[in-house]
């Protein structure tokens, strides 16, 4: 469902010159399963997952999403995809409701069909307490919840997760981490990026752990944990690639 090929992407550093932020990083991720992308702050994990939803072009390399490649597709990429950071952005003056049906027809579905899915994500995001007020007055849980609800509008069958938790609490994170569940179950390929181990460590079937734009190890959680403690192995893997520098 998700192949990222190569991928590299430099920025411009001014004075610095070019900053390589990611690598020659591959992967693959599958339907019906969750993909952990683990690094430090500065890996390079929100660059990765931004040139799978498109927002960034890989200066080389590419990356393909239900078999429509990230350069030469992004308009169909974006259909197909739903992207969710911790950057909520939502527009204050609108409703949830309003919003969500605002995203279902710039993802041109029909009206009907926008009334129904909006009434199931509300029901589905334990929503209906706010749906109906100004976004400006919801708290970050809220907007986080919104944030989703947006983004899932259209069903899309690839969920790409930055950072979906943070700063959340955890009557709200475990509504989060219920949604990554089920979207696994019904057979949704999903990528998730975060800080929390122990979140990797419950939700992931397969893991890539990334420092420096590089991945250092890829494959099942099983392959790459070889049964040891996620954490461990996490900051094995970081610490020898430090002393190798």
């Amino acid at each position: 469902m998700i192949e990222a090929r190569s991928l590299r992407k430099v920025f411009s550093g001014g004075s610095r010159g070019e900053v390589v932020a990611v690598s020659d990083v591959s992967f693959t991720a599958l339907p019906g399963r969750v993909m952990a992308l683990l690094g430090p702050n500065g890996a390079g994990k929100t660059t990765t997952l931004r040139m799978l939803a498109t927002i960034l072009t890989p200066t080389s390399g590419t990356a393909v999403i239900d078999g429509l490649d990230v350069r030469e597709e992004p308009l169909m990429v974006r259909r197909r995809l739903g992207y969710i950071s911790g950057d909520t952005g939502v527009y204050e003056r609108m409703t949830a409701r309003e919003m969500v049906m605002y995203f279902g027809r710039l993802h041109q579905l029909g009206e009907r069909e926008i009334r129904t899915r909006v009434e199931e994500i509300i029901e589905m995001l334990d929503m209906g307490s706010f749906a109906d007020r100004m976004a400006g007055t919801y708290s970050a849980g809220q907007k986080q919840k919104l944030s989703i609800a947006r983004t899932i509008i259209h069903d899309p069958p690839v969920l790409v997760f930055d950072e979906p938790t943070a700063n959340l609490d955890v009557l709200v994170s475990r509504t989060v981490i219920d949604f990554l569940t089920d979207s696994k179950a019904r057979g949704k390929c999903v990528v998730l990026s975060t800080h929390v181990l122990s979140e990797a460590d419950r939700l992931a079937d397969d893991v890539a752990i990334i420092h420096q734009g590089r991945i250092l190890a890829r494959g099942t959680k099983e392959e790459v944990t070889g049964g040891e403690d996620m954490e461990k192995v996490f900051f094995d893997l970081v610490d020898a690639a430090e002393e190798e520098e």
